[in-house]
């Protein structure tokens, strides 16, 4: 028996030093109360942001009678549902994008170098998990935490990088962002 345990131990090391690198940021823990005949049973929910700092980022929510289990579970469901961000430079979006979920809508606009992260509440975890160093955000209509971070969560996804859009489009990568310089440019010249 403690042979089996020794080596489950050692088959799991691997696994552990690389959910170890993670980022998991805890937004909120809510006490929720079920009335039962006898009075009321409490519990709690958790939720919970999860990223690795290089593009990826999920998150989760967990209910149990006890904080650390519902940690627990909301960390777990946040690490089987990551998704991947493409960046620019590995620290801001590639475009501006517009999100949302039921009465909760955000904006996400890239920004230059030295900008940081300007976005409040749950959005700034999504983000500093994500590894996005230069963002500018607004979030419009509902402030409720899971709202606001499904509303992300859905500008997030639209995110498309300039090389997938070249392949799918059979151009190169210099035609799809060359349009934009050259526009700037010839407008430049000509005032």
């Amino acid at each position: 028996m403690a042979r089996e345990r020794e080596r489950g131990d050692r088959d799991r090391q691997p696994r552990e030093r690389e959910e170890s690198e993670l980022i998991e940021k805890l937004v909120g823990i809510n006490r929720v109360a079920k009335v039962v005949k006898g009075g009321r049973r409490f519990g709690f929910a958790a939720l919970v942001i999860v990223g690795d700092g290089k593009g990826r980022v999920g998150y989760g929510s967990g209910k149990a009678r006890e904080v650390p289990e519902a940690i627990r579970k909301a960390t777990d469901q946040a690490k089987r549902g990551m998704i991947r961000v493409p960046l620019r430079e590995g620290r801001t979006l590639h475009h501006d994008t517009f999100g949302h979920y039921g009465a909760g809508k955000v904006v996400l606009r890239a920004a230059p170098a030295g900008t940081g992260i300007i976005a409040g509440g749950p959005m700034r975890a999504i983000f500093e998990a994500l590894g996005v160093a230069d963002v500018v955000t607004k979030s419009i209509g509902t402030s409720n935490p899971h709202n606001m971070i499904k509303a992300t969560f859905d500008a997030l996804t639209q995110v498309v990088s300039p090389r997938s859009v070249a392949a799918r489009r059979g151009r190169r990568v210099s035609d799809i962002l060359g349009k934009r310089e050259t526009g700037a440019g010839a407008g430049a010249q000509e005032a």
